[in-house]
């Protein structure tokens, strides 16, 4: 369970939660099936008033900056923010864009950065059903800091991999 934002060290913080006794029974015609229920924590860093959220220091081990910088520069999580700078694209495109990726890698990326204010994600009422994913004014100012580091890598790969050699 979520006992402070230091506790959500390898999760976002809006996400974590603890698990209740409250027992929810779902109808479905003439039958009921009992489902527990997890509710957001009240210690998740958002729930605090801004005057207790702590200053940003991304080197405390306990600063929710170190999540969100995670989900930043994931592996996919930059990769999605790269495509996605270009402008809104369907889950299919940008999994096609983003060479490698599994479909589970990519949703778990997606919605890491839903989450943290980056990405906004938007599911039109069509058959078949579309979603669309685009950038927040948060996430294009984040998008632009990592094509920057990207842009900088591929500047000098050659003797970033002679260095490494």
């Amino acid at each position: 369970g979520g006992s402070g934002y230091g506790d959500c060290h390898d999760r976002f913080l809006s996400r974590c939660v603890d698990q209740t006794d409250i027992t929810v029974y779902l109808r479905n015609g003439s039958t009921h099936k009992k489902v527990s229920v997890i509710m957001p924590s009240p210690k998740s860093i958002f729930d605090l008033p801004m005057t207790d959220i702590p200053s940003a220091d991304v080197l405390s081990e306990k600063c929710p900056s170190r999540v969100i910088l995670n989900h930043m520069t994931s592996r996919w999580g930059l990769l999605a923010l790269l495509v996605l700078d270009t402008g809104t694209h369907r889950f299919s495109a940008l999994r096609r864009k983003i060479g490698g990726v599994s479909e589970r890698m990519l949703a778990q990326s997606l919605q890491q950065l839903e989450a943290d204010g980056l990405v906004l994600r938007r599911a039109l009422d069509v058959v078949p059903p579309h979603v669309e994913y685009t950038l927040t004014p948060l996430g294009r100012e984040g998008a632009a800091r990592v094509r920057d580091l990207t842009r900088w890598v591929e500047g000098n790969l050659q003797g970033l991999l002679t260095k490494a050699a």
